[in-house]
C-alpha cells in the first residue's frame, strides 16, 4: 500500500469549511431547542443544559466526543 500525498492547504480549507457549517447549523439548532424548551416550561431551572457532540469519520476510524454544559439562565431571573 503506497502513501498518499496530502495537500495541507487544501485539507485545512476543507476542514474549516466543514467546521463552519457544523458550527453555524449547530448553534441554530441549540438556540431553537433552548427557546422551545423555555417556552414550554421544559428548560431545567438552575442547572446547566448538557450537550454532547460526536465527531465521527468512519473511513478514518475517528470517533471524538465533546461534552459541555450551557448555563442559559437569565441573570435577572
Amino acid at each position: 500500500m503506497s502513501a498518499t500525498n496530502i495537500d495541507e492547504d487544501r485539507l485545512n480549507i476543507e476542514i474549516r469549511k466543514f467546521l463552519k457549517h457544523v458550527g453555524v447549523t449547530s448553534q441554530r439548532e441549540i438556540e431553537k431547542s433552548v427557546r422551545d424548551a423555555a417556552a414550554s416550561g421544559r428548560l431545567p431551572a438552575g442547572s446547566p443544559v448538557r450537550a454532547t457532540m460526536t465527531l465521527s469519520i468512519p473511513a478514518l476510524g475517528l470517533e471524538h466526543v465533546i461534552e459541555h454544559g450551557f448555563d442559559v439562565a437569565s441573570d435577572d431571573a
